[in-house]
C-alpha cells in the first residue's frame, strides 16, 4: 500500500497541517500504518503536485505560517478506486524480534537473557499502546455503547481500524508473556549451563 493512500484516509477526518497530520498518524492510524514526519511532508508535496490534495496558507502571529491540506475531488476519486481494487496482498511480516527468538539456545543462557530483555520490551510497548488505544476508544464512544456508536457515527472506519490495532497489541501482549514464561522455565531447566551441552 502506498503511503499516499494512508495520508488520504487520514485526511477524510478533515483539513490538517503536515504537523497535525503527523500527530494524527501517531494517534489515529499508528495501529496500522507508520510514517515519519519527513515522509509525510514529502508525500504531501508530491500529492499536491498531482492534484490529490490542496493546501491553503493560514497566517499566524509569532509563528511561521502553516499550510492546511485537504482532499481534492481527484484525491477522493483515487481513494475510492483504491478501495474498490481487488483483494489486498496478505500481510508480510518482517519482525526482527522473531528472528532473535528463533535463535534462542545458540549459546549459553546469556542469549536467552538477551532475548528475554527484548521480549520484555515488546510487552511493555504493547501494554502502553493498548492503554493508549483504550483511551482513544473511550473518546470515540463518548459514553455510548459500541452498538450505539456504530449505528450513529458519521464514519465507522476509524473505530474498526482501532479495533484491529487493539487486537494486534493484545496478541503481542499474550505472545510476549508466554515467551517470557517459557524462557524463564528454560533458564531454570538449564541451570545456567549451555543448552547444547545438555542436549
Amino acid at each position: 500500500m502506498a503511503l499516499r493512500n494512508a495520508v488520504m484516509a487520514a485526511l477524510l477526518e478533515g483539513e490538517a497541517s503536515g504537523y497535525d497530520l503527523a500527530k494524527g498518524f501517531e494517534a489515529s492510524v499508528a495501529n496500522f500504518w507508520m510514517a515519519t514526519p519527513q515522509q509525510l511532508y514529502r508525500e504531501l508535496e508530491r500529492m499536491e503536485g498531482e492534484g490529490l490534495v490542496r493546501a491553503r496558507v493560514v497566517q499566524q502571529e509569532r509563528r511561521p505560517n502553516k499550510r492546511l491540506f485537504s482532499l481534492t475531488e481527484a484525491g477522493r476519486r483515487v481513494l475510492r478506486a483504491y478501495v474498490a481494487q481487488g483483494p489486498s496482498k496478505p500481510l508480510a511480516i518482517r519482525d526482527e524480534l522473531m528472528v532473535k527468538v528463533q535463535c534462542v539456545d545458540i549459546g549459553d543462557t546469556g542469549d536467552i537473557e538477551a532475548v528475554r530483555a527484548a521480549v520484555a520490551e515488546r510487552v511493555e510497548r504493547a501494554t502502553a499502546k493498548l492503554a493508549r488505544y483504550r483511551r482513544m476508544q473511550e473518546r470515540m464512544l463518548a459514553g455510548r455503547t459500541e452498538d450505539e456508536y456504530l449505528a450513529t457515527a458519521d464514519r465507522v472506519g476509524p473505530y474498526l481500524t482501532l479495533q484491529g490495532g487493539m487486537a494486534l497489541e493484545r496478541a503481542n501482549l499474550q505472545w510476549g508473556e508466554t515467551v517470557l514464561k517459557r524462557l524463564a522455565q528454560r533458564t531454570a531447566a538449564l541451570g545456567g549451563g549451555s543448552a547444547r551441552a545438555r542436549a
